[in-house]
């Protein structure tokens, strides 16, 4: 009888393993079909009925067909106990779950110790430096998919990473001669595409080019979510917000765990003055990734367009805090709104002492800014300092002749300084003298600061998923 129950056993463990090929196979041709739901669900029955399906687990995570709850949720639901002996359950368990917690930071990985010698495995290695990169630390991250290019190349869960990488450090020359590899030798893979658009948006003014390659990408791969984004960053650029949105909402439709698209969106209608859709879409982008400074900076800005100066402060400082957490000084020029736009929001709850200082501490990463020096200005004026406050508008107005705001206050500034009033006056009178002023400053400075963060957030995030070389899907 022990023999008969065998052959059963085997029969039925044959059967489960020609379904999930099925499945597998019924998933990528409704994938190609532009199908994600039934493409998503034909995953998944594949992994539950063989966990061994690695490409089916891969495509679900690569594509970012599942949110993060999601994503635990269905490891949870797996027979692995069902399937797999103790120790293969253990290897199994951490190799999913490692490539799932792309969010959490890059110390929570921790190497079961039956599996110990797999610290310096190149898959390992590359989930370690995709939570580097989602956590915003681009030089760790880019030390590590270096090192894993060296070993492989062209490793095709690497290659995003390492891309995204290369865009946010400013390494043009390496990226270029990267691109111009892969498409030698990947000339039908879409990441060797999406590598050239990359660098053409990277070097500037040249979108057009960029966008020809973007779509070449997406030609080869419609689903391929991280040429999507980096099409419409094209776009964005150029202010071309409707065109711009229709690429970020095709990005989310296929992105759905992934949190970039939410977010570029969010910054499109912020620029066409929706702030409520913009809100809205921040908050779902937040909900995905909690811990992105470039998200919470985002709803800070919104916050700050409401009126609502205390939570932004507080959004602001958070954001400042998720920075200092990396590990690294606020040294990038990316982070200059941030530290502009914290002087701002001081400015607004009279706190000038330390909006100066905000400001001042920007000037440091971006000296010949001339906004920069118009704020600091505006503040020594609203401090009743005219001559400092005469002083920096001069400034401000030598880097940029044609500033309107620079010009109406260095007027009114000269004209209080040299004694048309009262040799000084009063906080209330002071405001009340430059009410009028203040109201045209304030309404300036609400496209000002959502430019500036359209600076910070527009950031070529190729930070997508680990894709795989022949299903890639994501980036940017």
């Amino acid at each position: 009888m022990s023999g008969v129950h065998g052959e059963e056993e085997i029969l039925r463990r044959i059967r489960c393993l020609i379904n999930s090929s099925i499945c597998l196979l019924r998933g990528k041709i409704y994938d190609a079909m532009d199908n994600r739901p039934l493409a998503t669900s034909s995953y998944k029955e594949a992994l539950k009925l063989d966990v061994y399906c690695f490409e089916a687990f891969d495509l679900l995570t690569s594509h970012h067909m599942l949110t993060a709850q999601e994503e635990k949720d269905f490891l949870d639901s797996l027979p692995l106990s069902q399937q797999c002996t103790e120790e293969e359950e253990e290897l199994l368990h951490f190799l999913f779950e490692n490539k799932l917690k792309k969010y959490n930071k890059p110390s929570d990985l921790v190497v079961p110790e039956m599996v110990n010698g797999l610290q310096d495995n190149l898959d390992v290695v590359v989930s370690l430096a995709e939570r580097h990169y989602y956590n915003c630390d681009f030089k760790m991250c880019y030390k590590l998919t270096s090192m894993v290019m060296v070993k492989d190349p062209f490793h095709a869960n690497c290659l995003p990473v390492h891309i995204g990488t290369l865009v946010e450090l400013g390494k043009a020359n390496e990226l270029f001669y990267l691109s111009h590899k892969l498409v030698d030798l990947y000339p039908n893979n879409p990441v060797s595409w999406f590598a050239v658009g990359c660098y053409y948006l990277m070097v500037g003014h040249k979108n057009e080019h960029a966008r020809r390659y973007l779509s070449k990408a997406t030609t080869l791969e419609r689903t391929y979510g991280p040429a999507w984004i980096a099409y419409g960053h094209s776009f964005a650029v150029e202010s071309e917000h409707d065109q711009a949105m229709a690429a970020y909402f095709t990005a989310a439709q296929l992105m759905k765990g992934c949190h970039l698209p939410m977010l570029y969106i969010g910054l499109e209608y912020g620029l066409t003055n929706n702030s409520k859709l913009a809100e809205r879409f921040f908050s779902q982008a937040l909900s995905i990734a909690p811990e992105d400074p470039f998200v919470i900076h985002e709803v800070a800005v919104v916050a700050f367009q409401n009126g609502d100066w205390k939570t932004a402060e507080r959004l602001f400082l958070d954001a400042m805090e998720k920075i200092k957490a990396i590990g690294n000084e606020v040294t990038v020029d990316k982070w200059e709104p941030l530290l502009n736009n914290l002087g701002h929001v001081c400015r607004k709850l009279k706190k000038y002492d330390q909006a100066l200082e905000y400001h001042r501490q920007a000037l440091v990463l971006i000296p010949q800014h001339a906004s920069t020096y118009a704020a600091i200005g505006y503040v020594h004026s609203l401090m009743g300092d005219f001559e400092s406050a005469i002083d920096y508008f001069h400034t401000a107005l030598g880097l940029k002749r044609d500033d309107t705001f620079s010009v109406t206050m260095l007027g009114h500034c000269i004209e209080m300084y040299i004694g048309d009033t009262d040799a000084y006056i009063g906080r209330i009178q002071l405001y009340c003298r430059f009410r009028g002023v203040g109201f045209i400053f304030d309404g300036w400075l609400e496209t000002f600061d959502y430019l500036i963060v359209t600076k910070s957030a527009l950031r070529v995030t190729i930070q997508l998923v680990t894709v795989h070389m022949f299903t890639m899907n994501k980036m940017l």
